[in-house]
């Protein structure tokens, strides 16, 4: 019997729903010049707008991690889209400085979750060694939406008002979250287009009876901690691309709209090509070398090139050369996000949608800072250069954390370790299956 191809279409809507998402989220990056003209917003107010959406972002992570875990990812997605699409369009409603900090504030908290859930949904849909991929592709996805949007805003803006194209970007998750509740099975067994071959690829059931979460483990785990502190200081520099760079290119490098709109997408494309690569060569890594080898390597070896590349941008008089520069930046970091996405299924296991929930808290804490960052220096002391120096002081700390987490440390066999020092023969009965 050839094994079905379900789990490839599941893979498929979680790259929709990166692009989808990505899409509404970075809209408003190419909008802010008009944005901040409109409501009459200085830099300060505008870098507290950005953060607005990435504080709750983070602070809803875990908790949607949770909620993925216990009660799975077909309720919670379908929960996640339609609630950040109704706030993108509800953007188009902001009169000033607060509301549309709340918006923001609301749309984040909808959000929230996302990649959680979809960790969720590929450990009980994808077998070990198709994950470093499918994490690669999925945001690779998110990537290529945001690079894609980004001259169709542009062209839209020439066109239409910035309050028009929110609602137009609002509109795309409404008829995803009814098609993915329609066909998605939080358990592939129980998926009418899964057969038995197919089960047999995808391995032994994950959907095991939700267990306690190990609260005090997780917070006392220096595993875990020194991944989000990694996951910090590598996505501390994402939200630059995320939300400066439009102003960047058009305010210190004299690029006019149409340009930047265009120039802009080059960094996410390489974010995209990196976020690939970086998850198949993780999974090739990891089938010749071991977990401990594969998953740390690409960000090992991305992120400090990342970090040069940025001081290559500051150092240039050239806009175009810059441009180059923090496109290659970009891509280099990128490489070990994928491997990070799966390292948190590699110690968190059946708490798998909890762990990653925490390191992308702390990674969306990194963005929240970095749009306050840019936007009280460009206030206070009118440079660029400064902001720009400390994501790439980051992206060294980042490359050197991927040094002290150890993938094969789960955090099961952390407890029962534990056991073992107080009781060897209670430690052994845990281990037995």
């Amino acid at each position: 019997m050839q094994p079905t191809r379900a789990r490839h279409t599941m893979l498929g809507f979680a790259l929709a729903t990166m692009a989808i998402a990505y899409i509404d989220r970075v809209a408003i990056s190419l909008s802010s010049s008009a944005i901040q003209r409109d409501l009459a917003l200085s830099d300060a107010q505008l870098g507290f707008a950005f953060s607005a959406f990435t504080l709750a972002y983070a602070i809803f992570e875990v908790p949607s991690g949770w909620l993925a875990d216990r009660f799975g990812a077909r309720r919670m997605m379908t929960r996640i889209v339609l609630w950040w699409s109704a706030w993108t369009i509800a953007t188009a409603a902001a009169a000033g400085f607060r509301s549309l900090v709340a918006i923001r504030f609301l749309f984040g908290m909808g959000e929230a979750g996302v990649l959680p859930t979809l960790a969720s949904a590929f450990r009980r849909w994808l077998p070990e060694r198709e994950r470093g991929r499918a994490f690669g592709l999925t945001v690779a996805a998110a990537a290529l939406g945001t690079a894609v949007s980004q001259p169709i805003v542009g062209a839209m803006l020439r066109q239409f008002s910035w309050r028009e194209a929110f609602v137009a970007f609002g509109a795309l998750g409404a008829a995803w979250a009814a098609i993915w509740y329609a066909w998605m099975r939080d358990d592939p067994r129980e998926h009418r287009g899964v057969n038995g071959a197919e089960i047999v690829e995808i391995g032994p059931p994950a959907h095991e009876p939700h267990a306690r979460v190990p609260w005090a483990r997780l917070v006392r785990s220096r595993n875990l901690i020194t991944i989000c502190a990694m996951y910090f200081c590598a996505i501390y520099g994402w939200y630059f691309f995320m939300t400066w760079l439009p102003q960047y290119l058009e305010r210190a490098r004299g690029f006019s709209l149409a340009q930047s709109s265009w120039l802009t997408a080059l960094p996410w494309l390489a974010i995209a090509a990196g976020c690939f690569f970086g998850g198949l060569v993780s999974d090739a890594l990891v089938r010749r070398r071991g977990l401990r080898f594969g998953l740390r390597a690409p960000g090992i070896v991305g992120l400090p090139i990342a970090s040069l590349a940025i001081v290559g941008a500051i150092a240039t008089p050239s806009a175009a050369l810059a441009t180059a520069f923090l496109t290659a930046a970009a891509g280099f970091a990128a490489l070990g996000i994928a491997s990070a996405w799966s390292t948190c299924l590699a110690i968190g296991g059946r708490h798998g949608g909890v762990v990653s929930g925490a390191m992308n808290m702390f990674g969306n804490l990194g963005g929240t800072v970095c749009p306050i960052v840019f936007g009280q220096s460009l206030e206070h002391f009118g440079s660029w250069n400064l902001p720009l120096a400390s994501v790439a002081v980051l992206y060294v700390l980042a490359g050197l954390m991927w040094l002290a987490i150890e993938p094969e440390r789960h955090l099961d066999d952390a407890a029962i370790a534990l056991r073992a020092a107080i009781s060897p023969v209670g430690a052994t009965a845990q281990a037995e299956p």
